[in-house]
């Protein structure tokens, strides 16, 4: 499955050569596409799995879109993680067990961001929930790139 991809990638990489490198290249490929299989998870668990119905759990309840969101959540965080660790930062030297703590915490803050701007965009602003979850994954985009690069995988410099 990592060669499939691997070759897809290198494949569509060539017209993209002029405007980034290929780790952001790879990056943004992965990326948008776990980003795009979220939404997709997100609409059709808001819309068919919990019918745009409160969650009743028997010690809370839970706003339908706020149960989307983790339902995609719990299948994409291990997809990404798998996708970064070993099709786009595969030149880290950091354990695997350090990246996955790393990710975890990096992926937590994200969370409290798609958190906090769904609950501003679809019960403060009165947005409907899928256009609202796609520009809260725009904002968080920029501080997960960020975060991704710089502190969960980032390669070791020598000197």
């Amino acid at each position: 499955m990592k060669s499939l991809i691997e070759g897809i990638l290198d494949a569509l990489y060539p017209p993209f050569s002029r405007f980034m490198n290929r780790l952001t290249f790879r990056y943004a490929a992965c990326g948008g596409a776990n980003t795009l299989f979220d939404i997709v998870l997100f609409y059709l668990s808001y819309q068919h799995v919990f019918r745009k119905q409160v969650l009743h759990l028997p010690f809370m309840a839970v706003s339908p879109h706020i149960a989307a969101l983790l339902l995609s959540f719990c299948i994409t965080f291990p997809v990404g993680f798998l996708l970064n660790r070993y099709i786009v930062f595969k030149g880290s030297l950091i354990n695997g067990r350090v990246q996955l703590m790393r990710y975890s915490m990096t992926v937590s803050v994200s969370m409290l961001l798609n958190y906090f701007f769904l609950k501003l965009f679809v019960d403060g602003l009165r947005w409907y929930a899928t256009p609202a979850k796609v520009v809260t994954t725009a904002i968080v985009i920029v501080f997960s790139y960020l975060s991704q690069s710089y502190f969960t995988f980032k390669v070791r410099r020598y000197r």
